[in-house]
Protein backbone atom coordinates (compact mmCIF):
# COMPACT_ATOMS: atom_id res chain seq x y z
CA UNK A 1 0.00 0.00 0.00
CA UNK A 2 1.39 3.38 -1.02
CA UNK A 3 1.64 5.76 1.93
CA UNK A 4 -0.45 8.89 1.59
CA UNK A 5 1.39 12.23 1.64
CA UNK A 6 1.30 13.76 5.11
CA UNK A 7 0.39 17.37 5.83
CA UNK A 8 3.19 17.46 8.37
CA UNK A 9 5.36 15.18 10.47
CA UNK A 10 3.47 16.11 13.63
CA UNK A 11 2.20 12.88 15.30
CA UNK A 12 -1.14 14.51 16.14
CA UNK A 13 -1.66 15.67 12.55
CA UNK A 14 -0.67 12.29 11.06
CA UNK A 15 -3.03 10.46 13.42
CA UNK A 16 -5.91 12.82 12.77
CA UNK A 17 -5.50 12.27 9.03
CA UNK A 18 -6.59 8.66 9.62
CA UNK A 19 -9.19 8.74 12.40
CA UNK A 20 -9.69 12.37 13.26
CA UNK A 21 -12.98 13.17 11.63
CA UNK A 22 -16.26 12.77 13.48
CA UNK A 23 -17.54 9.87 11.38
CA UNK A 24 -14.42 7.73 11.64
CA UNK A 25 -14.39 8.02 15.42
CA UNK A 26 -18.08 7.15 15.58
CA UNK A 27 -17.44 4.01 13.53
CA UNK A 28 -14.60 3.07 15.88
CA UNK A 29 -16.91 3.81 18.83
CA UNK A 30 -19.59 1.53 17.47
CA UNK A 31 -17.11 -1.29 16.96
CA UNK A 32 -15.73 -0.83 20.48
CA UNK A 33 -18.77 -0.14 22.56
CA UNK A 34 -21.92 -1.14 20.69
CA UNK A 35 -20.44 -4.16 18.93
CA UNK A 36 -22.08 -2.96 15.72
CA UNK A 37 -20.29 -4.58 12.87
CA UNK A 38 -22.32 -4.54 9.64
CA UNK A 39 -22.88 -1.69 7.21
CA UNK A 40 -26.55 -1.63 8.17
CA UNK A 41 -25.68 -1.41 11.87
CA UNK A 42 -23.65 1.74 11.26
CA UNK A 43 -26.54 3.26 9.30
CA UNK A 44 -28.86 2.69 12.27
CA UNK A 45 -26.77 4.82 14.67
CA UNK A 46 -28.55 7.89 16.01
CA UNK A 47 -26.10 10.23 14.25
CA UNK A 48 -27.57 9.23 10.85
CA UNK A 49 -24.44 8.95 8.73
CA UNK A 50 -25.01 9.25 4.98
CA UNK A 51 -24.24 6.12 2.97
CA UNK A 52 -21.57 7.80 0.83
CA UNK A 53 -19.76 9.12 3.91
CA UNK A 54 -19.99 5.73 5.62
CA UNK A 55 -18.56 3.92 2.61
CA UNK A 56 -15.72 6.44 2.36
CA UNK A 57 -14.81 6.27 6.05
CA UNK A 58 -14.96 2.47 6.15
CA UNK A 59 -12.61 2.37 3.16
CA UNK A 60 -10.17 4.81 4.79
CA UNK A 61 -10.20 2.92 8.08
CA UNK A 62 -9.63 -0.36 6.25
CA UNK A 63 -6.83 1.06 4.08
CA UNK A 64 -5.11 2.28 7.24
CA UNK A 65 -5.59 -1.08 8.95
CA UNK A 66 -7.81 0.26 11.75
CA UNK A 67 -10.56 -2.17 10.73
CA UNK A 68 -10.89 -5.32 8.63
CA UNK A 69 -13.84 -6.75 6.83
CA UNK A 70 -14.81 -10.36 6.37
CA UNK A 71 -17.69 -12.41 5.07
CA UNK A 72 -20.76 -12.54 7.30
CA UNK A 73 -21.33 -16.13 8.50
CA UNK A 74 -25.11 -15.87 8.07
CA UNK A 75 -25.49 -13.84 4.88
CA UNK A 76 -23.55 -13.60 1.63
CA UNK A 77 -25.02 -10.11 1.16
CA UNK A 78 -23.45 -8.77 4.39
CA UNK A 79 -19.92 -7.97 5.47
CA UNK A 80 -18.61 -7.96 9.03
CA UNK A 81 -16.36 -5.13 10.17
CA UNK A 82 -13.98 -5.64 13.09
CA UNK A 83 -11.26 -3.64 14.74
CA UNK A 84 -7.66 -4.67 14.17
CA UNK A 85 -5.07 -4.45 16.93
CA UNK A 86 -4.27 -0.97 15.61
CA UNK A 87 -7.95 -0.06 16.05
CA UNK A 88 -8.16 -1.63 19.50
CA UNK A 89 -5.20 0.51 20.52
CA UNK A 90 -7.47 3.55 20.14
CA UNK A 91 -9.43 2.43 23.22
CA UNK A 92 -7.56 4.63 25.75
CA UNK A 93 -8.20 7.66 23.54
CA UNK A 94 -11.90 6.83 23.33
CA UNK A 95 -12.04 6.43 27.12
CA UNK A 96 -10.42 9.85 27.60
CA UNK A 97 -12.87 11.46 25.16
CA UNK A 98 -15.74 9.96 27.17
CA UNK A 99 -14.27 11.22 30.46
CA UNK A 100 -13.82 14.69 29.00
CA UNK A 101 -17.41 14.66 27.70
CA UNK A 102 -18.73 13.60 31.10
CA UNK A 103 -17.06 16.65 32.62
CA UNK A 104 -18.58 19.13 30.17
CA UNK A 105 -21.86 17.61 28.92
CA UNK A 106 -24.91 15.88 30.28
CA UNK A 107 -24.57 12.22 29.40
CA UNK A 108 -27.01 9.31 29.79
CA UNK A 109 -27.08 7.39 33.06
CA UNK A 110 -25.95 4.12 31.47
CA UNK A 111 -22.82 5.81 30.13
CA UNK A 112 -22.19 7.48 33.49
CA UNK A 113 -22.30 4.04 35.12
CA UNK A 114 -19.63 2.75 32.74
CA UNK A 115 -17.46 5.81 33.36
CA UNK A 116 -17.82 5.27 37.10
CA UNK A 117 -16.29 1.82 36.58
CA UNK A 118 -13.53 3.34 34.45
CA UNK A 119 -12.65 5.85 37.17
CA UNK A 120 -12.33 3.13 39.82
CA UNK A 121 -9.35 1.62 38.02
CA UNK A 122 -8.76 2.98 34.53
CA UNK A 123 -5.76 0.76 33.76
CA UNK A 124 -7.58 -2.45 34.64
CA UNK A 125 -10.71 -1.37 32.78
CA UNK A 126 -8.72 -0.63 29.62
CA UNK A 127 -6.71 -3.85 29.88
CA UNK A 128 -9.87 -5.94 30.33
CA UNK A 129 -11.71 -4.14 27.52
CA UNK A 130 -8.75 -4.55 25.15
CA UNK A 131 -8.60 -8.27 25.93
CA UNK A 132 -12.34 -8.59 25.26
CA UNK A 133 -11.95 -6.79 21.93
CA UNK A 134 -8.96 -8.98 20.95
CA UNK A 135 -11.16 -12.05 21.33
CA UNK A 136 -13.31 -10.67 18.52
CA UNK A 137 -10.41 -10.34 16.05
Amino acid sequence: MKEKKKRSNCPVSCSLDIWGDKWSLLIVRDLMFSKQCTYGDFLKSEEKIATNILASRLQTLEENRIITKSDHPDSKAKVLYKLTQKGIDLLPIMIEINLWAEKYFTIPADQKAILKEVKKDKETFIKTAKNDLKKMI
